[in-house]
């Protein structure tokens, strides 16, 4: 009997998906975001995540950085659609031995991370987990784009730049529980030509070949440009993961380093897709793969 970390998480997804009619969607399972098309306004954004103890953050940790990585997970998905968060809802489920400060303090942090990205909070839901359980935070919630800008996985062309805001590697340090997403780029790099883009959630090595696969294409990585966290090896920009910057695809003949907002991080060109790419290994699967 095969299990789930026999087949890997995309190939279970894959599975799970398979036979669900998509119509009225112009993006549906396998990008950042649904995108769905209401017939007039701006496209809407539909997305989920969820964040588990022990998996996505230590029980120790404070539960007001848990709040805003619950949240800012979500809204780094919006932003890699180049789209803005809207309404969100949040659904908790804890051990009822939890203290209520601690409740209060993951609520606190999903409204700071609300006041500084925007969108409102619109309901959610509260249950317990049987004692002992790790506590479970799952966020979802509706995003917009304006016609026209909206950027998905599966828009790159052999010849397109690859390049990723800010810096890889070393996340576990702490950078996973107070990252910011990058709303503001995202817009930026959909206006000036990207053709695809998502955020690096899982590491360079297992989410580029996502984009890359979505797109039709292969990718070539030059390793030396990786920009990376300060200590971080080549290995651990590739693989680390939870970074949470955007990976992009540029159309080169659209593509102007010097036009890159100064007060942005930092964009590096890192590669290209290619008709033939290479192979790559490691990054993080749900299932251990």
């Amino acid at each position: 009997m095969k299990r789930l970390r026999d087949i890997g998480e995309d190939a279970l997804i894959d599975r799970l998906v398979a036979g669900f009619p998509q119509e009225g969607m112009i993006a549906g399972p396998g990008d950042d975001c649904a995108v769905i098309d209401p017939g007039r306004g701006r496209l809407r954004l539909l997305k989920t995540d969820a964040i588990v103890a022990g998996v996505h953050f230590e029980p120790d940790t404070p539960a007001s950085k848990v709040g805003w990585k619950a949240v800012a997970r979500v809204v780094s998905d919006f932003a890699a659609m180049g789209g803005r968060p809207e309404h969100l809802m949040v659904t908790v489920a804890l051990p009822a031995d939890t203290p209520v400060r601690w409740a209060e303090a993951l609520y606190r942090g999903v409204k700071r991370c609300l006041d500084r990205c925007g969108g409102v909070l619109a309901g959610g839901e509260t249950t317990r987990v049987p004692d002992g359980s790790a506590a479970v935070i799952s966020v979802s919630g509706e995003g917009s784009v304006a016609r026209g800008a909206v950027v998905l996985r599966s828009g790159g062309k052999p010849g397109d730049l690859l390049a990723v805001t800010g810096r890889l590697g070393g996340s576990i340090g702490g950078r996973h529980l107070t990252f910011q997403p990058r709303l503001s780029e995202a817009e930026w790099l959909a206006a000036h030509g990207a053709t695809a883009m998502m955020d690096l959630s899982d590491g360079l090595a297992k989410d580029l070949p996502r984009l890359a696969r979505a797109s039709g294409c292969g990718a070539v990585v030059e390793r030396e440009a990786l920009p990376r966290h300060r200590g971080c090896t080549i290995e651990q920009a590739m693989t680390d993961g939870e970074d949470y910057e955007l990976l992009v695809a540029l159309e080169p003949g659209k593509w102007k380093a010097d036009t890159w907002p100064a007060d942005f991080n930092p964009l590096t060109v890192i590669g290209r897709l290619a008709e033939e790419g290479e192979t790559f290994a490691g990054g993080w699967d749900h299932f251990g793969r």
